[in-house]
């Protein structure tokens, strides 16, 4: 159904994922400035607001003005030097997350012609977790896929069944 309306299979998967924990009424911040998948959110009904091209490393404006009760984060926390930062001041109670992982076989992305779009980190999902946990967030479900490319080769080969993305869905922990 998904399959032949949206851009990759990574993002069928991140809204099946977004819709079973997200319902449409509830306002959400989405970290990064308006990119494809958040206007595929908007068109799936949700009310998202972007940030604005900040360095979230140290300009927490925008996730600190805003009242949305999600945060949205896809493709994001691997950009920063120092996520923690930023995942602590978020004030909204239900976070989607999304990062790839660390690819055994292959070295961390790093553009030859964007100078901002590289991956400083590329987690493993337990380093994912603990950084979650560490900034006051519980989390409740996650999900990991796979990435094929329609390439040939020993690298292409392991993309087949290895885990390139992992999401997560975590809530705000409390003091009680």
């Amino acid at each position: 159904m998904y399959e032949k309306s949206f851009p990759s299979k990574r993002f069928k998967h991140t809204l099946d994922f977004l819709k079973k924990h997200v319902s449409p009424n509830e306002p959400i911040l989405d970290l990064g400035v308006e990119n494809p998948f958040s206007k595929i959110m908007q068109s799936e009904g949700y009310s998202v607001e972007n940030t604005k091209g900040e360095d979230l490393d140290i300009d927490f404006s925008s996730v600190l003005d805003s009242d949305a009760e999600v945060v949205t984060a896809f493709e994001i926390f691997e950009h920063l030097l120092a996520p923690l930062n930023v995942l602590s001041k978020v004030k909204a109670t239900k976070l989607v997350a999304s990062i790839p992982l660390r690819l055994w076989f292959a070295p961390a992305y790093r553009s030859k012609t964007d100078p901002w779009d590289r991956h400083y980190h590329e987690f493993e999902d337990w380093q994912f977790n603990w950084l979650l946990e560490k900034a006051g967030w519980e989390i409740k479900e996650t999900k990991k896929w796979a990435h094929p490319v329609k390439k040939i080769g020993f690298r292409p080969l392991l993309r087949l069944f290895t885990h390139r993305y992992y999401i997560v869905y975590a809530i705000r922990k409390t003091d009680n």
